[in-house]
Formats: structure tokens, C-alpha cells, sequence
């Protein structure tokens, strides 16, 4: 599969709440980068992360577009995220079932057929003025 191919296909997965399928596209020692958070590496840890993730969310990635470096070793994608805040995340506001439009990107290494790193970015202020009701 080429760097295009897989990384639509991790998120073609993530779209359809298939987490088993998103994590076989990951290497063991997958590095993920949480927007303005720290590094966790493993793909158990990323295992984790969308455990978490959706106990409180319900995402759908909207308008993506990847874009594969030349020698297809990386890649980085942008798209819009389309939220339901359901169950309060620790450190963050309460949840009620808040809506959520917000754009976002990612960049990823690509080994061996399968995704190394995972970087995400977003704007977690705006994420959190939707949430509270004033954007």
C-alpha cells in the first residue's frame, strides 16, 4: 500500500469507528504526538488514547486531504472535525453533548507500510470557546 493508500485507509478506519483496523495500520513503536500534549509512544498507549477519546467524543473527520511527500516516507493531511462532546475529559469543561465544528491536520512517518508517527494539531481555543458557548 503507498503512503496515500494508508493513510486514507487510517482514516476511511477512524471514520467508520473501526479502532482494530486504525491500529494494524500502526508500527509497535508508533510515536504519537497529542496536540499541546505530551509524547506517548506504543501502540498500546495510542490503543489508550482512542479508548479515552471515545468515552467523551464522537468524531467524524470531514474533507481530508493528504499529501504524501515525494519518496512517500511522510505525509501530512488537513480536515475538518465534526464533534459531539459527550463525557466531560479530565482537565477540560464539562460535557453535554456539545457541538463542535474544527479544522485540523496531521503529519505522519511512514515506515515499512505503516505509520510511525502520528502528529496532530488543532486549536484547542476555539475547540473550547465551542464548547462553552462562545464562538
Amino acid at each position: 500500500m503507498n503512503t496515500l493508500d494508508l493513510i486514507n485507509a487510517y482514516y476511511a478506519a477512524f471514520n467508520r469507528g473501526d479502532r482494530e483496523a486504525m491500529l494494524a495500520l500502526l508500527s509497535d513503536d508508533v510515536v504519537h504526538d497529542l496536540n499541546q500534549g505530551e509524547r506517548e509512544i506504543g501502540r498500546d498507549a495510542f490503543r489508550t488514547f482512542l479508548e479515552r477519546m471515545d468515552r467523551s467524543y464522537s468524531e467524524q473527520l470531514h474533507d481530508i486531504v493528504v499529501m504524501p511527500s515525494a519518496d512517500g516516507s511522510r505525509a501530512g493531511a488537513e480536515y475538518v472535525v465534526h464533534g459531539i462532546y459527550r463525557v466531560t475529559d479530565e482537565g477540560l469543561p464539562e460535557a453535554n453533548g456539545q457541538r463542535y465544528v474544527l479544522p485540523g491536520g496531521a503529519f505522519f512517518d511512514i515506515r515499512d507500510g505503516q505509520i510511525t508517527r502520528v502528529t496532530n494539531y488543532y486549536n484547542l481555543g476555539d475547540w473550547m470557546a465551542q464548547v462553552a458557548g462562545d464562538a
